[in-house]
């Protein structure tokens, strides 16, 4: 809790049995009210691990339906237990849970209703592990993104986010894909909607146990952004509104 504000972390998590404690003993239980987490049809024993560490609230997909699939369930679950600061977490210990004060902090302060933890700011993506064409694709898609959108950050492509109550009640974040593309498609929704959002320096972690999606795939998602930006770009032109943006 944080100033009469109630905190949730939310997990998206496939095949994360192997980091998950690691990542669950980072997180402040003392300022967290809830941790929940989605299984999302994993092959190990993730389930059973966060029954394990006591996590109470869990979310089991039968069937796979994909990163924003999981999401969406995450969030609708957020706000039914009465969440005010909604943070997303990967369980997979790439993104640091102790950064999850200062964004708390952030909104709970009202400085600013979305904050992403950004791997740009600063000089730590490539020696954190990032790989260069990963870098480089990164850069290219943010400025582009930028343009076209009419906002400025260092990156869209986080998946380290926190975000307030109202903002996921005014954006349609159920009307998003369920594959990958969902983050930017939230992103662009909460541009739309003219919300600010804010940014902190988050560290950099590649390593095995860490999710990542391959080259082609990294390619499809490359080339989703670019078309949501589009999309976005015709719709504060007034041209015509996406059923995202509805």
């Amino acid at each position: 809790m944080y100033k009469d504000k109630r905190v949730i972390v939310v997990m998206p998590a496939y095949n994360a049995a192997a980091t998950l404690k690691k990542t669950l003993d980072e997180i402040p239980m003392d300022l967290v009210d809830e941790v929940v987490l989605c299984d999302d049809a994993s092959k190990d024993n993730t389930v059973n691990e966060a029954k394990k560490l006591g996590i109470k609230h869990i979310i089991i997909h039968d069937s796979n339906k994909g990163y924003g699939g999981n999401q969406k369930s995450l969030y609708n679950k957020a706000l039914e237990l009465g969440g005010d600061i909604v943070i997303m977490l990967h369980p997979d210990y790439q993104y640091t849970p102790k950064l999850i004060p200062s964004m708390v902090n952030i909104i709970g302060e009202g400085l600013y209703p979305v904050v992403l933890g950004s791997r740009i700011l600063g000089k730590g993506a490539l020696k954190g592990g990032m790989p260069l064409y990963k870098y480089i694709a990164n850069r290219f898609l943010t400025l582009t993104q930028n343009l076209l959108v009419n906002y400025k950050l260092s990156e869209y492509h986080t998946g380290y986010r926190s975000f307030s109550r109202e903002v996921l009640e005014t954006i349609n974040f159920n009307g998003n894909s369920d594959d990958f593309i969902f983050d930017n498609q939230m992103l662009s929704q909460i541009i739309y909607a003219k919300f600010d959002i804010g940014e902190v320096t988050c560290p950099t972690k590649y390593f095995e146990e860490a999710s990542s999606i391959n080259f082609t795939r990294s390619s499809k998602y490359g080339l989703g952004v670019l078309a949501v930006s589009v999309k976005h770009f015709i719709a504060r032109l007034g041209l015509y509104k996406s059923r995202i943006y509805r």
